[in-house]
Parts: C-alpha cells; sequence; structure tokens
C-alpha cells in the first residue's frame, strides 16, 4: 500500500469529510474549466465574425516572451507576434468581453486568481503556457507563480536574475551548458558552462526548488556544498548529467546530507575519485532513494557491500545503473533489492573452464529494463528467464555476436526500448520487426569495425524491415553502412508515429546503393508528419541542392535539425532557409557553404534561436559572420585548431561558428580558443 494513504477499512467521519471535500474540489475545478473552455469558443466565434477569417493575434513586446523555445520553456527572445497555432491556445482560456486587445488592461472574468491558478495546473505544455502568458498581464503574473519546471537550452541564454524574478516558485531546474558538440571532443575543453553563478542564485533565491539537473556543465565541489548547505533538505533530486570537476568528496557531503533525496544521477561525469566513502554513507543515511545512477563513469572504488546495505535500507529503490563491477558479487544484491525494475552496468570476469559461474545470478521479479557490460555468449542464458518481462534492453556495451542478438531477442516480444551496436545486422532486425511488435524506441550505434561480425551491417533492408514490423516506433537512431531511397520512402510510409528520426550513413563502403537520396528524403518528411527533431549525417553527394530544399520544403514541424555533408552549394542552403518554420536549433557539419551563406540563412530562418556549425569555407577571421548580427544575439567564432597526440600533430580541426540568442548580453568568460564577434 502506497504509504501515507488511508489504512482503515471502513473509512471514519475524517475518512468520508476528505473524500466529499476532494469531489466538490474537483467538480468545482471542472466547471471553472468547462466555463472558460465555453468563454473560448465565444471569442473564436467573435474572431471570425470579423470578417477576416483568421484568429486575432495579440501583440506583445519582448518582456512577456523572455520563456519559450523548443516546446520546453527553454530562455530566449521571442519575435513580437505569436504564432496562431499557440495564439489559439490563449483564445481558447480568453473572454468575450476582451474587445480591446491592449495588454496593459487587465482582464477580469469575476473568476479569482486562485481558480485561475487552478485552471493553469491542467496546462503542461510550455510552449502553451508561453502563449497563455502573452495574453494580458494578470495571465502573465499567474503563470510567473504557477509555472513548477523550466529548461534552459543555454546557461548563457540569460541569467540566474531574470530566471528568478520571471519564475521565483520554481520547483524543478534543467540547465544545459556545452554544446552537444562537446559530447564527440569537437568544443574546446575550457569553452565554459560554469553552474557557479546558477548555483549562487539557486542557493539563495529558489526556496520551493526540489529537482536540479546539470547538463554538460563545469560544477565544482565549492558548488555542490552551497548547494547543499542551502538546498540539501528538501532536494529530492539531483542530476550531474555528463558534468565534470567535483569529486567523490562532494558526492559524501551530498549522501549525508540529502536525506530526502530520491534520484542520484551522475551518468557519464567525469569524477575524481578519492575513496568510495560516498556510497557507504548514501546507503547509511538514506532511505528514500529509489534511483541511483554512475554508469560509465570511472568510479571504481565501489563496495558491492554498500550495495547490499543500499538494497536494504532503501526499500523503494527501483533503479541502478553502476560502472564496472562483477555480477558475481551482486547476488546479495539481487536478492535484497525485491523492488528493482532497471539494471545497468556489472561486469563479466570469465575464467577458463568457469563458463557456468554466473548461472547462480538471479533478477529481481520486477525487473524490465536492463543492460548488462561485457556480457559474451557464454553469459547471455542469465537473460532467459526474465527476457518476456523485459520492456528495455541496452546491448550496446555486450561481447555478443549477430546471431546472439537473433537469439536473445526471439525471447523478448514486449520490448518498447532497444539499444544495441551495428553487430545485430539486418538479419537481427528482421527478428525484431517480427517479434518486438510493441518497439517505441530504436537506437543502433556504431561498433568498433575489427570486432564487427561479417554480417553485422544494418542496411535498406534491415530498415524497411523495422518499418514495417513496428508500427508504434516513435524514435529511430541508426548508423548504416547501406541506404537507398527505397527504404527511406518505406519509413515514411509506416512509421506514422515518428517524431525523432536520426540516420548516419558510415564511410566503411566504397559504394552506396542509391545516391543521391533526394527524392526518399522528401517522401520520409512527407510521411512522417509528426517529426520533431531530424538527423542527416552522409557523404559528399548524398544529398544535391534539391534535397535540401525538400529539407525544408518539408520539415513543417522540426524544431532541431542535424544535417552532415549535405548539399553542393550555398544555393542549397539558401533554398532550405526559406523553409522550416518553426526550426530553433540547427547544427552542420563537414559542409561547402560559405559564411555569408550561413548568415543570410540565419536570417531567413525566423524561428532560429541557437546554431552551430563545424567545417565550412571559413574566412580567416570570420569577419563575413557579422551579416547575421542583430540585437540579443552572440556569435562566436572558433579558429582551426591542431590536434596533438603525444606533442605531434596530427590534424587540424576546422573552424567552428557557435551562435545563439541571449537576454544575458555578451558573455565575460570567453577562453583564448573563442573568439567573440560584435559589430564595431
Amino acid at each position: 500500500m502506497t504509504p501515507g494513504r488511508y489504512r482503515g477499512g471502513g473509512g471514519g467521519p475524517s475518512a468520508r469529510e476528505s473524500g466529499a471535500a476532494a469531489i466538490w474540489k474537483g467538480a468545482a475545478s471542472f466547471a471553472v474549466l468547462l466555463c472558460l473552455l465555453m468563454c473560448g469558443v465565444l471569442r473564436v466565434l467573435w474572431c471570425f465574425s470579423l470578417g477576416s477569417g483568421n484568429f486575432v493575434t495579440p501583440v506583445v513586446g519582448e518582456r512577456f516572451c523572455e520563456a519559450s523555445v523548443n516546446g520546453r520553456s527553454e530562455w530566449f527572445p521571442e519575435p513580437n507576434v505569436c504564432s496562431d497555432k499557440r495564439v489559439f491556445v490563449s483564445l481558447l482560456l480568453a473572454a468575450p468581453e476582451m474587445e480591446n486587445r491592449n495588454l496593459s488592461r487587465m482582464m477580469s472574468f469575476g473568476i479569482s486568481d486562485v481558480a485561475l491558478e487552478c485552471v493553469m495546473g491542467y496546462i503542461d505544455d510550455p510552449r502553451d503556457r508561453d502563449a497563455i502568458s502573452q495574453v494580458c498581464r494578470r495571465w502573465y503574473h499567474i503563470d510567473s507563480i504557477t509555472r513548477k519546471h523550466i529548461t534552459i537550452a543555454l546557461c548563457y541564454s540569460t541569467t540566474p536574475e531574470r530566471l528568478r524574478k520571471r519564475f521565483p516558485r520554481l520547483e524543478s531546474i534543467k540547465l544545459k551548458g556545452k554544446p552537444r558538440a562537446a559530447m564527440f571532443n569537437l568544443i574546446p575543453e575550457d569553452w565554459g558552462g560554469y553552474a557557479g553563478p546558477w548555483v549562487s542564485e539557486i542557493a539563495g533565491a529558489f526556496n520551493c526548488l526540489k529537482n536540479i539537473h546539470f547538463r554538460r556543465m563545469i560544477v565544482q565541489d565549492a558548488d555542490i556544498e552551497v548547494l547543499v548547505k542551502a538546498r540539501g533538505h528538501m532536494l529530492i533530486g539531483l542530476k550531474l548529467d555528463k558534468c565534470s570537476g567535483f569529486s567523490t568528496d562532494a558526492l559524501r557531503l551530498v549522501a549525508r546530507s540529502c536525506r530526502c533525496l530520491r534520484t542520484l544521477f551522475l551518468e557519464e561525469s567525469s569524477i575524481i575519485e578519492n575513496d568510495g566513502e560516498w556510497l557507504h554513507e548514501l546507503a547509511v543515511y538514506n532511505t528514500v532513494l529509489e534511483a541511483l545512477n554512475f554508469y560509465m563513469t570511472e568510479l571504481r572504488a565501489v563496495s558491492w557491500q554498500d550495495l547490499v546495505l543500499l538494497a536494504t535500507n532503501c526499500k523503494f529503490l527501483t533503479s541502478l545503473k553502476i560502472s564496472e563491477c562483477d555480477l558475481l558479487d551482486l547476488v546479495n544484491f539481487f536478492n535484497a533489492a525485491t523492488a528493482l525494475e532497471e539494471f545497468g552496468g556489472g561486469s563479466f570476469n570469465e575464467q577458463g573452464g568457469e563458463v557456468q559461474k554466473y548461472q547462480s545470478v538471479r533478477f529481481p521479479p520486477r525487473l524490465c529494463r536492463l543492460g548488462l557490460s561485457y556480457m559474451g555468449t557464454n553469459e547471455m542464458p542469465i537473460i532467459f528467464p526474465c527476457a518476456g518481462n523485459l520492456k528495455k534492453l541496452d546491448l550496446q556495451f555486450t561481447l555478443l555476436s549477430t546471431e546472439d542478438h537473433c537469439q536473445l531477442i526471439q525471447q523478448c516480444p514486449n520490448l518498447e526500448v532497444l539499444e544495441v551496436r551495428n553487430v545485430i545486422g539486418d538479419r537481427g532486425l528482421e527478428i525484431v520487426a517480427q517479434r518486438c511488435k510493441k518497439l517505441r524506441r530504436l537506437r543502433i550505434e556504431r561498433g568498433e569495425d575489427e570486432y564487427e561480425d561479417e554480417q553485422g551491417k544494418v542496411s535498406q533492408r534491415g530498415l524497411s524491415a523495422v518499418a514495417q514490423g513496428c508500427l508504434e516506433l516513435q524514435y529511430m537512431a541508426v548508423y548504416v553502412s547501406d541506404i537507398t531511397n527505397a527504404a527511406l520512402e518505406c519509413i515514411g510510409t509506416f512509421s506514422k508515429n515518428l517524431y525523432d528520426f536520426r540516420l548516419v550513413l558510415l564511410d566503411r563502403e566504397e559504394r552506396i546503393t542509391d545516391l543521391p537520396l533526394d527524392n526518399g528524403v522528401r517522401a520520409l518528411l512527407r510521411g512522417c508528419t509528426k517529426l520533431q527533431r531530424f538527423a542527416l549525417y552522409l557523404r559528399h553527394g548524398g544529398l544535391t541542392d534539391v534535397g535540401l530544399r525538400y529539407i525544408g520544403e518539408f520539415s513543417q514541424n522540426i524544431r532541431y535539425m542535424l544535417l552532415g555533408y549535405v548539399g553542393e552549394s550555398d544555393r542549397g542552403l539558401l533554398g532550405f532557409s526559406r523553409g522550416c518554420p518553426d526550426l530553433q536549433k540547427l547544427e552542420l557539419r563537414g559542409c561547402c557553404f560559405s559564411e555569408r551563406a550561413l548568415a543570410h540563412a540565419v536570417m531567413q530562418l525566423t524561428a532560429l534561436r541557437y546554431i552551430w556549425v563545424q567545417g565550412y569555407n571559413a574566412s580567416p577571421d570570420g569577419t563575413d559572420l557579422l551579416a547575421m548580427a542583430r540585437k540579443f544575439w552572440n556569435i562566436e567564432f572558433i579558429p582551426p585548431q591542431q590536434l596533438y597526440v603525444e606533442g605531434t600533430p596530427v590534424a587540424e580541426q576546422p573552424a567552428h561558428i557557435l551562435a545563439y540568442y541571449s537576454l544575458a548580453g555578451r558573455r565575460t568568460d570567453y577562453p583564448n580558443t573563442v573568439v567573440p564577434i560584435y559589430p564595431v
């Protein structure tokens, strides 16, 4: 039974009264919502009665638009006119009396602020809330005090002080630092992304904050100490995601001080390991932990006894992802962690003649998400008893062959998420298409060439099979050795629920069956109308200027896009930029475009808030980029750099462009490797 829920059998008077109160409260909330919806219908009819046939679009200033981008409340300035599709949401909540569209006027429905706050609670989509906040000052204020979560796409796009004034009652913050390219070592290590200024403001001002998520940021021990001292007593979620700069000393302080912590996430962070005491103190002092993740870290001083103690004390532990630890040492942990639903990491240390020793490993009965590191053919049978219950399976860091993948996936008919390397091959994907009808997410990463199975290549054959067999697919990210227009057309025909599609064409094969892919890309974009994120990384000749224009023309709802080695000339880029009405984040790599064409494209992409480019026809000092200069727009130029291995130059890294909207003004912490570009 859920803790805190009434446990009595008959339900005394207080229970009946509280139940009645809840019913009346729910009825009242529904009545208010229904009333506002009726007002909205009348308002829409009034708008059409003006004879224009269009919705009336309130004109607003930048001060009303400080929090919208990417559909996740990411901060950048907005244009002065709201889009019709978002204004429609505002009109549904607007009153017929609002004939004066001057936003200096306070609206009134005879409804209290408390009731409006209650109605706002039903609206979760940040883009809808942003549109609502632009209706009038009163609704702007109510959105300000009722907004619970915000994602800031780039830590330099606003200031901590501005965030505090705009949303003083936030309960959850997600803050991103370095550009996404930093995950592939394409951004200078000293580029920036320091958490210190944000931590100082969070510690002093956000009294309701319970969840903090830093991603790709530099977080120092001193920052964590300030954060824990100010917010540790109420912190329930701390995520240091792909971060660096801190040590296990800071983790020990978190473990000792944050007694209410339910989620501690450290995946892929670079952590200085002094000892393993942090895990012991976490197991001793915390009894409510639900998720612990230090997967893909270098934390090695981890005691399996502490993991057993953690499982014993934390009865609601449902997710554990760890670094390398022999699975045989975790037998007692699995016996104690009866509520565990997800496990990732571990390792196998097979000795000659001991291939049966892992048969004693038994996973908890509720386990449905699993990812084991370094698992080989001999260890694979330990998954079979729970394979039928698995909803997520991560095989990216296993040592399995194509045949092993086929055998294992046959046992997993309920998979919804599958993450593998391309060793799965077309044969493996055909098994997926036959057996995994509930599959929603498919990720196929690139494997090491020398370890790949002869059959371990993914091509149009495997992708076509998955598209036709897994009709519920929403996310597909794949590395392929070969691809055809027909395969892309097949995805557009069958994968109607795709919202995120990413394809990388590997350079292993000298000859690709069917290039360019212009018609296939067009068919995919025309068929997958729900796409919001799209990545296409090809090779020279993979997409002509015509294909690039197709992407612009048929990307009506796409907000994030990565394009690599596409197009033939500046003409293709300019044709592309005349489309993409919702594109807010664009990344380009290995293209032939000039700086001037890039600048003109940025000016034509009216919704664009962020662009990163590497590998283009750069000028020595980036002066042609000034054509995109405007208010609130920061431009950073990173000149070409020599890459060294043991003191010997081995290659030259091409120049970068990074440009983004910012309410914070010019950065003050530029390193020497970054050249800011501003008009004289």
